[in-house]
């Protein structure tokens, strides 16, 4: 019997006329807490016999209860105290019950709430003892016991595996009880990658030295031998020091402020090598596997923008991972490089689809040139900054990693074109995870892959070769050398593929030693494992590239979609012949139309659900313009493009309402797009281009640029562009909204003849000034009747501002200061401060508002968003878009806002 759930209840309240409700005479259907509501009619209810009634009791009539055969248990439930029992009388509620209830409920809650606030107060005593700790203990100090770097299984397992060269397993050992050193790259396909390692070697580094932290002598910074360019570099400083000294703050301040500009990475070293390993050119068709976070990504994408000249490379990268979440994380990092040559999609990596291009009006398989597989693993390479690894490691990990790691490299090579290299990484050191794969892979090919030699590659870099011989064993320590010894009752766990080849000639031309294993005490790095494979020809499975030789029926203006394929995501598409079932042929024309349909709209919108199975959040359509849209002609007016600007290549993420940001992508992938809006679920691509400004029709143009566009959009720009000297660029980055008169005079002289709306602010340096700032600049401004201002984020105009030799520090507040209070100082030129520029803010709102009377542009938003807005397409949103983005309202001090969930 239920102890608070009636047996039955009425049909309906005669007050509330609520319909019947199914009784509860079950444990599984229970109310539990608080989702319990009690009868509409509690106050009138009686039941003769043996059954389970709930009523409204007060202290006084508890005693009169029980003596009419009820137990008294007592609970509070939506303010209501409650007595649960069982009666053989007829047991009418006392009509004054409620009031008195009310009462009793109240004085429950109140002790229970003065409870509540008593165990609230023991509990950092507790704690304290807990960790043995007095009331005196430091901050720091308190908190979790800290993790002994031991692991006995750990040790025998890769002593026996003799991964680590005799004579340095102390050595190895110690490496991994140090904490991981930071290590920062630059980017480099920026055009003022020079200026920012210059600014870094000058000044930064220079700060560091003789400088103690904690009693540690900091190190210099050291360039990575191995990476091109001195463009990555390491420190003896761990992430916790770098975070948490004072000493060393106006250093962190600068990384993290350049890394939300996109301009450095903060990436484990290791980390680095597979993307260099790739050797990637701008026309290379790139598949990143297991892309989240993003660091190794963000490289593929500066390779292929090696070249800055070039807006729109041929090549393009396709950064795909399982966990959705995860997959917003990775959109943060790859929106950094502003690249429209970056796709990020949401799929097992085991089976991810195969995708189709359209190729002179006919469907192909697309194949990569370069793939990315950086696998799921244990990470015990990671031990040195992961150091829960310690207590957790196991070799259960790897045993039950190692199908997973096989199948996706499996599907790796599958989508690899002929010629094509694949590059296989873990951050694990153990062979089942490593080694294991590899020969497994080549083992199955039989001759389509082949092992790259690289040892000429990254000179510098210390490696050790791969192993041939390794064994297996159990998480409770027992040893296996070949599968026949493997009792069947293990055979669920251990798998064949585990084993090293036992044949001496087949082992041999793998070439196993041509991979490359990392190991932490050789340069002061973590744990890593790379291996280089080379298509040479189609899979034995799969011995002819899969084609869809399916004539487009009729040309449009956008690509056509085509059914899907296989949904399984397997390479085999061999020609199947074709059944005459006439109900089998209609549906395939049907849908072909359907498909056909969709893609002269030039829309992709995410999978159908019968089609595949999605999680996560559900993302906007990508609509594509058509050549025709009218809302594109006052943009290329107002510009001047060029004829040869790929409008085809617009999109939006709304189909239906007011188009509020415009997106660019590049036409290979836009072909991708369209072709397979059945089989992906994109989750981000594209870059924004232009931003709705809500009042911009009177001045020419709905629509201003956006400064993550801008330097795609440049190369076709022919008008609305002035170009400033570096005093006027400083004057656009310090001050909120200057007057026209505070310019040089030739910039005045350009701003007269041109109409308000958004512009283009061009730098170009002076060869003859080599003191100057020796890289162009591009920024996008607005130009009003008395004023001009830049809209670029903060984080961008820090970034600026320390190139050109102003540097503006933010100390941390101090502990006693009012909220708000910061301590700023200005290096190397005292010429405009921070403080400064809160007296330019007073004036420019004086002047806007001024110019808002005259009927000046008054909601343009300043703010620069880094990700791609979902569409807003209610009214009121627009309104109040109005309200809170106008022209009159300060630069936001956060500009800097890269949204995750785009």
């Amino acid at each position: 019997m239920s102890r608070y759930a009636p047996l039955s209840r009425p049909a309906a309240s005669p007050f509330l006329g609520q319909p019947a409700a199914r009784p509860a005479t079950s444990r599984t259907n229970q109310p539990r807490g608080r989702s319990f509501e009690p009868p509409a009619d509690w106050w009138r209810r009686r039941e003769a016999g043996s059954a389970a009634r709930l009523v409204p009791v007060s202290g006084s009539g508890l005693a009169r209860k029980e003596r009419e055969g009820w137990s008294p248990r007592m609970r509070v439930d939506r303010g209501r105290a409650w007595c649960c029992g069982r009666t053989t009388d007829s047991a009418l509620t006392d009509t004054g019950a409620a009031a008195r209830t009310a009462g009793l409920c109240r004085r429950l809650i109140n002790m229970g709430r003065r409870a509540r606030d008593r165990r609230r107060q023991l509990q950092p005593q507790q704690r304290r003892e807990r960790n043995g700790g007095g009331g005196d203990q430091a901050g720091w100090a308190g908190g979790y016991p800290e993790i002994v770097k031991e692991n006995e299984l750990f040790e025998r397992y890769y002593r026996e595996q003799r991964i680590v060269p005799d004579g340095e397993w102390d050595d190895f050992m110690a490496a991994l009880r140090e904490p991981l050193p930071a290590t920062l790259r630059i980017t480099g396909y920026k055009s003022h990658a020079r200026e920012i390692l210059h600014c870094l070697k000058e000044k930064y580094f220079r700060e560091l030295q003789h400088l103690e932290v904690d009693g540690q002598k900091v190190e210099m910074p050291q360039a990575l031998s191995w990476y091109p360019e001195e463009l990555a570099w390491h420190t003896n400083l761990s992430r916790k020091i770098l975070r948490k000294s004072p000493q060393l703050e106006r250093f962190h301040q600068f990384l993290v402020s350049e890394t939300e500009c996109g301009n450095i990475s903060r990436q484990e070293a290791v980390s680095m090598i597979p993307p260099l390993l790739l050797n990637i050119n701008p026309d290379h068709k790139i598949l990143d596997m297991c892309a989240a976070p993003g660091s190794k990504t963000a490289q593929l994408i500066e390779m292929l923008h090696a070249d800055m000249n070039v807006p729109f490379p041929k090549g393009f990268v396709i950064a795909n991972d399982v966990d959705n979440k995860r997959c917003y994380l990775l959109v943060h990092q790859a929106k950094r490089l502003n690249s429209p040559c970056i796709m990020v999609v949401n799929h097992d990596a085991s089976s991810i689809p195969n995708l189709q291009i359209d190729v002179d009006g006919r469907k192909e398989i697309l194949f990569y040139d370069r793939i990315l597989c950086d696998v799921p693993c244990s990470g015990d390479g990671t031990m040195r900054k992961n150091i829960d690894v310690w207590k957790k490691w196991t070799t259960q990990n790897s045993l039950q990693l190692h199908g997973l790691q096989l199948r996706i490299a499996t599907r790796g090579v599958e989508q690899l074109a002929e010629g094509g290299r694949m590059v296989y990484s873990t951050c694990s050191l153990n062979p089942i995870e490593n080694e294991a794969v590899i020969a497994s892979l080549l083992e199955k090919s039989q001759g389509a892959l082949e092992l790259a030699d690289v040892s000429s590659e990254l000179p510098g870099l210390k490696r050790m070769p791969g192993i041939t011989k390794w064994k297996v064993m159990l998480k409770d320590g027992q040893w296996f050398e070949e599968w026949k010894d493997v009792p069947s009752s293990r055979q669920t766990q251990i798998r064949p593929t585990m084993f090293p080849i036992k044949e001496e000639e087949k082992l041999k031309a793998m070439n196993l030693e041509r991979c490359i294993r990392i190991l932490p005490h050789h340069q002061n790095t973590g744990g890593f494992f790379v291996a280089v494979l080379i298509k040479k020809s189609p899979m034995p499975w799969n011995k002819r590239q899969p084609k869809v030789h399916q004539k487009s029926p009729e040309k449009t203006g956008d690509t056509e979609v085509t059914a899907a394929n296989a949904d399984d995501g397997s390479e085999d598409t061999t020609e199947k012949p074709t059944h005459d079932g006439d109900e089998e042929s209609k549906k395939v024309q049907e849908l072909q139309n359907s498909d056909a349909e969709q893609s002269k709209k030039g829309v992709c919108g995410p999978p159908p659900s019968k089609k595949m199975k999605l999680f996560g959040f559900k993302e906007d359509p990508f609509v594509f313009l058509p050549e025709d849209d009218p809302l594109f002609l006052p943009i290329q007016k107002f510009y001047a493009l060029d004829p040869s600007f790929p409008k085809m290549n617009l999109l939006t993420r709304t189909q239906e309402g007011k188009k509020r940001q415009l997106y660019m992508v590049s036409k290979e992938l836009r072909n991708v797009l369209l072709n397979n809006s059945e089989k992906m679920k994109v989750i981000n691509t594209g870059i924004k281009v232009w931003s709705r400004n809500s009042d911009g029709e009177q001045f020419g143009c709905a629509f201003r640029l956006a400064q993550e566009g801008i330097y795609t959009l440049y190369p076709f720009i022919h008008a609305r562009i002035i170009n400033v000297c570096i005093e006027d660029v400083k004057i656009l980055l310090t001050q909120e909204n200057p007057f026209l008169s505070k310019f040089s005079s030739e910039t005045q002289r350009k701003v007269k003849d041109m109409a308000m709306g958004s512009i283009v602010l061009k730098y170009e340096p002076d060869p003859e000034k080599p003191d100057d700032l020796q890289c162009p600049i591009v920024l996008c401004g607005w130009q009003g009747k008395t004023s001009l201002r830049a809209f670029v984020p903060k984080n961008e105009r820090l970034h600026y501002l320390r190139m050109m030799g102003v540097e503006v520090f933010k100390a941390k507040r101090k502990e006693g200061e009012a909220e708000g209070k910061t301590e700023e100082e200005v290096q190397c030129r005292p010429t405009q401060t921070e403080q400064n520029m809160d007296v330019e803010d007073r004036e420019c709102d004086a002047v806007t508002k001024m110019e808002a009377e005259m009927g000046e542009e008054s909601s343009h938003s300043p703010l620069e968003s880094s990700g791609m807005e979902i569409e807003n397409k209610s009214e009121d949103s627009d309104q109040f878009s109005k309200n809170t983005n106008s022209h009159i309202s300060q630069e936001s001090k956060d500009i800097n806002t890269n949204n995750m969930k785009d």
